[in-house]
């Protein structure tokens, strides 16, 4: 199996969406199959103006082969930012070139702090990657009142979404 790309999708520090790539990040290798997260906090800081077609920076390049070019499945956790997903994973999906993504599958997580776990977010998201040529795969996981889930440490504090989360990766895997 090839090595599958957990996309923590803001770039907000420590955030609560890069425990749960991170919680995604140990299910997936305790399966014994590579995985690594991008924390989109890495980002260049200029890649709304710096990081467009034909004036990506070598470090960007880079990233792009090491995450998206060699992967041929991406897990999206999805903070819900003013009803939808961050603008960050806008511009991020934008400054990929269009063909890097196409015949790849998609698994979606939405991460929020209210009770719909980003719903509308994972369905804007969707359209998206549809355009882009991508297989989403169908069972899209809502995580609601996400703070109340993570201990102090990062780790879900309740068993039953821990096996909910299992569940969506191994019918990913199987996509």
């Amino acid at each position: 199996m090839e090595k599958i790309v957990v996309m923590s999708c803001t770039n907000r520090a420590n955030s609560n969406t890069l425990k749960v790539s991170r919680i995604y990040e140990k299910i997936i290798s305790s399966k014994k199959i590579p995985v690594s997260v991008l924390d989109f906090s890495i980002l260049p800081h200029n890649i709304a103006f710096g990081e467009t077609f034909g004036n990506r920076s070598e470090g960007f390049r880079q990233l792009i082969h090491d995450f998206v070019s060699t992967s041929p499945k991406f897990i999206f956790v999805i903070p819900e930012y003013n009803g939808s997903f961050p603008g960050i994973l806008k511009l991020f999906l934008e400054s990929v070139p269009p063909h890097e993504w196409a015949d790849k599958d998609a698994c979606l997580v939405g991460v929020a702090e209210g009770r719909a776990g980003n719903l509308r977010g994972m369905d804007h998201l969707t359209g998206i990657l549809g355009y882009l040529k991508m297989h989403v795969y169908h069972n899209k996981l809502p995580i609601s009142n996400i703070a109340q889930l993570l201990d102090s440490k990062g780790d879900l504090v309740n068993r039953q979404q821990l096996k909910v989360c299992t569940e969506q990766v191994d019918g990913f895997l199987a996509f």
